[in-house]
């Protein structure tokens, strides 16, 4: 009984703060309705569907004038229990015609995404529809970077399939909205050839047909299917593009082959095409003709390719993963105080793809090429471009970023126009610990996903939008912060501090195990983490994806008497953490504490009681700066 009303006296005496209980923090996140699409624990449903479509495109490059003349028959499977009337497709070059849409939002000279030119934008000459082997009278609109083609019948539900045939040509931009474009090297030009196809729109289960017009800052959202590729260019022109070459035999020489072979076998690098071979005429095969390079690829969302005759072309491997890089001379390193050049991009890659595919998910297929050349950094299965300026670790960062889209999304096929987050967020996150395992604590890389870098872009204007924004919507300069570095950082915090790497680690690879080459969304991977971590997690994903609010714990007092010490906490801002206290006692000793994220169920008051008679010096919050908290000066407390 002494001690009952001893802990009554204390009650009475402290001072009584009655906080209005945060509901909109804790309240349940509204989610879609699970159904047999998608599940209430975020897998695919028994009746998950998605359409495929099949690619089979003849391409000829003219190296004088960069114009691409093309063909391809579209095999478009409808796997949706809905009959189609119409189809939409993109036509990504339409981005650089004067006048675009995309042109007028980005039209500055200096923004990454500029690009239209005068003779920009796809010429079609033909399209064809062919449905049970009869071709069909056709109606099409072309609508800046989109087609839809009216139906003459309508194609049917649950696998009906028809042929699309379309031929077009359009000129290589010099500068395509750092996604394509030309390298002009001293040995030649660097053609790199990406959205360069009309292709299929999604229709999906969420949002029927995914038409959103690219503006050139938003990615993509792609079905996945097979690609068998021709490209036809001048005999003295290396080809690199997604898949596996199919016809080495007739466009490589003999000591080419033999070079690959080699590579395919040792973790050293191998030059296949050494610098002092460029342009030589012993590195092509005999004759003057024109050559055309067959490819193949299989269960993929997308196609690329780069041409030149500047290219040298190193090669190994890892875990028979055939690793490949081209670039001109210019991007050898020649200064040694900014690290090593494209000569050491192969090692880079090798680690690469060591680290996803143990720690993640094996990479599925069989080989990836870097290419340098004029984009700074984008990502296509099997190939990416990155800056052929790049050097030391920041070549190393950029290879990793571009390879780890190999697995998001390219893999995880996310739609990363609404969702951008999902890709570059993702693969910020795991390039952390890529960056962080091969470079350590000497990673440059690794800086702006620290919280206290996060905390004070937090509180500055590029903070006016929540990480879940459509990225073409999302205001200059914000898009690293928002889609990149502050996703990176949240799920940095989920796994490190809230549900600690065993339960995240599981959840994740379980995500991308349930969504490989399917098409996730937001919920989908929310119910993942929630259902295998045990934790509702709503707080989390509404504040930190859908939110602007800001992080801010305090310490308000601390009073003492010989039994107990009462320690007086706020939460001041909308975004809420558990607690990570350490305490400093007169004897010079210190004791951590962790409290849970219960502690502010109940309002944004809380007071810690600790029954100890030694006594407290000094409070400190987040002793490790594990939280972006705005304001360090108020999580420190210390005894007059």
């Amino acid at each position: 009984m002494r001690l009952i009303y001893t802990a009554l006296a204390v009650f009475l005496a402290a001072p009584i703060v009655f906080a209005q209980s945060d509901q909109g923090v804790f309240a349940p996140m509204s989610l879609p309705t699970p159904n047999v699409y998608r599940t209430a624990d975020g897998r695919p449903g028994p009746e998950y569907w998605q359409q495929r479509a099949d690619y089979k495109i003849t391409a000829t490059l003219d190296s004088t004038t960069g114009r691409v003349t093309a063909s391809e028959t579209i095999s478009y499977t409808n796997n949706s229990p809905d009959s189609l009337g119409y189809l939409w497709l993109f036509l990504d070059q339409n981005l650089f015609r004067e006048g675009s849409r995309g042109s007028l939002e980005f039209d500055s000279p200096r923004t990454r995404w500029r690009g239209a030119f005068a003779n920009g934008g796809d010429d079609l000459t033909s399209v064809v529809v062919e449905q049970k082997g009869k071709k069909e009278q056709i109606h099409y609109i072309v609508d800046d970077t989109r087609m839809r083609i009216d139906l003459a019948s309508p194609l049917a539900a649950h696998g009906g399939k028809l042929e699309i045939q379309i031929a077009w040509s359009f000129v290589v931009p010099p500068y395509g909205s750092d996604r394509t474009g030309r390298f002009y090297a001293k040995d030649g030009t660097i053609f790199e050839v990406a959205q360069w196809y009309p292709r299929m729109c999604v229709y999906d289960d969420v949002n029927g047909w995914n038409p959103l017009p690219y503006l050139g800052e938003g990615e993509f959202y792609l079905e996945y299917g097979n690609f068998d590729v021709q490209i036809t260019v001048p005999h003295d022109y290396i080809v690199v593009g997604t898949g596996l070459l199919q016809n080495s035999d007739r466009v490589l020489t003999r000591t080419e082959r033999d070079r690959l072979e080699q590579a395919r076998k040792t973790d050293e690098t191998v030059h296949v095409i050494s610098e002092n071979e460029i342009g030589k005429p012993e590195i092509r095969p005999k004759g003057t003709g024109d050559l055309t390079w067959k490819f193949r690829a299989e269960n993929v969302r997308d196609f690329s390719w780069a041409a030149s005759k500047a290219f040298i072309w190193d090669a190994s491997h890892w875990n028979k993963i055939l690793l490949m890089a081209v670039y001109p001379r210019e991007a050898v390193s020649t200064d040694t105080s900014r690290g090593p050049g494209w000569e050491k991009d192969v090692e880079f890659m090798r680690h690469t793809f060591m680290y996803y595919s143990t720690h993640y998910y094996p990479f599925p297929y069989p080989v990836a090429t870097n290419v340098a050349g004029v984009v700074g950094g984008m990502e296509y299965p099997m190939i990416v471009f990155c800056s052929a300026h790049a050097r030391g670790q920041f070549l190393y960062s950029v290879t990793d970023h571009e390879f780890g889209h190999g697995w998001f999304p390219m893999t995880v096929g996310s739609d990363e126009r609404r969702h951008a987050w999902m890709d570059e967020g993702f693969n910020t996150f795991i390039n952390y610990y890529s960056n962080y395992d091969y470079y350590g604590d000497k990673s440059i890389n690794i800086r702006r996903m620290q919280p206290d870098t996060i905390a004070r872009w937090m509180e500055r204007p590029v903070n006016s939008q929540p990480i879940e924004t459509r990225a073409d919507m999302i205001k200059p300069f914000e898009l690293g912060y928002l889609e990149y570095a502050k996703t990176g950082l949240g799920l940095r915090i989920l796994r490190e501090n809230i549900l600690g790497p065993e339960k995240f680690d599981g959840g994740f690879r379980e995500y991308i195990q349930r969504w490989a080459f399917k098409h996730p969304q937001p919920s989908d991977f929310f119910r993942t983490i929630d259902n295998y971590s045990g934790e509702d997690l709503s707080w989390f994903w509404r504040e930190w994806f859908y939110t602007t609010d800001v992080f801010d714990q305090s310490v308000d007092s601390v009073i003492a008497d010989s039994a107990m010490t009462q320690i007086y906490l706020s939460n001041n801002k909308g975004l809420v953490f558990p607690t990570d206290m350490q305490l400093m006692f007169a004897d010079g000793k210190t004791q951590d504490f962790k409290l849970p994220i219960e502690v502010w169920y109940l309002g944004n008051k809380y007071t810690f009681r600790l029954y100890d008679d030694r006594k407290v010096t000094k409070v400190v919050l987040d002793p490790d700066h594990d939280y972006p908290d705005i304001n360090r000066d108020n999580d420190v407390w210390t005894a007059k």
